[in-house]
């Protein structure tokens, strides 16, 4: 739990350096109650799939996440439990805890447009890569479904460019529930070949990923179970957007399934704010 704790003690430091400096940046629209916020969620999930690549097979993920926000500033700890994690050798357990992010941003509002920056810390347990950095911005406009664009640029060993266009639409139900529906693509441009490789069918290497690489497409029912819990089944669909994001995922050994490129899983969120 090295990488975690470093994790950890990183996005810390940079919280208490980021509300030092608040005064000095433009402040977000004022809110009705100007004080910090604070979240807890678990998901628990079928499945665990990441920016189109499946990275848990056959077995339950549980992934916790904590959030804390004040005047804009946001500090975020996710975590990923695999609970049936085994290795290549019969009967083989690793550790359970494969992943902790840590994430920092900020977001300011100028009329119908909301402005966020921010730094991913992807720390990596019991996995024989090296932990991950990115920075990242992103555009979201207060219109009919919610339009937003995300960049994503990795700042470490993996040198890339991860391009998203979200749209979502919420529709209110009796009792306080909602339906909430979302689909996303993604444009994926890979410095390295090594990292993200164009490559064919029997999984030889050509050159660099550059091309449309995943759908998204998400519809969760939130049910208030009280003013501060929210419990919600959800469910999803990752799939690839391109011929060679096809091999990508199925070829590439960057997922853990053999000859998949489509993925459905889902479960069920439990949201508690303070």
């Amino acid at each position: 739990m090295t990488h975690a704790m470093n994790a950890v003690a990183a996005v810390l430091a940079a919280t208490v350096l980021a509300l030092g400096m608040t005064a000095a940046l433009p402040a977000p629209a004022p809110a009705a109650e100007d004080r910090p916020t604070a979240g807890l969620t678990v998901d628990v999930l079928s499945q665990y799939v990441w920016r189109g690549f499946a990275l848990t097979e056959d077995s339950v993920v549980v992934q916790p996440s904590l959030t804390v926000g004040y005047r804009g500033f946001e500090a975020n700890l996710w975590g990923n439990v695999d609970t049936d994690r085994r290795g290549a050798l019969a009967g083989q357990h690793l550790n359970s805890w494969t992943e902790t992010d840590a994430t920092l941003s900020y977001t300011a509002s100028l009329g119908p447009v909301a402005l966020t920056g921010g730094y991913i810390y992807y720390a990596l347990d019991g996995v024989a890569v090296d932990d991950s950095e990115e920075v990242f911005a992103a555009v979201a406009l207060d219109a009919p479904l919610n339009p937003t664009l995300t960049v994503y640029r990795e700042v470490a060993h993996l040198p890339s460019w991860y391009v998203t266009l979200a749209v979502s639409h919420s529709v209110a139900l009796p009792h306080g529930m909602s339906l909430d529906l979302g689909a996303q693509a993604a444009y994926l441009v890979s410095g390295d070949r090594d990292g993200y490789p164009e490559v064919d069918d029997r999984g030889v290497i050509h050159g660099k990923f550059n091309d449309f690489r995943d759908g998204l497409v998400s519809a969760a029912l939130a049910i208030p179970v009280s003013p501060d819990l929210t419990v919600t089944p959800e469910v999803f669909w990752s799939f690839p957007l391109s011929a060679d994001s096809e091999a990508l995922t199925r070829d590439s050994g960057l997922s853990v399934t053999n000859d998949k490129d489509n993925f459905v899983y889902g479960g069920v969120s439990v949201s508690l704010a303070f």
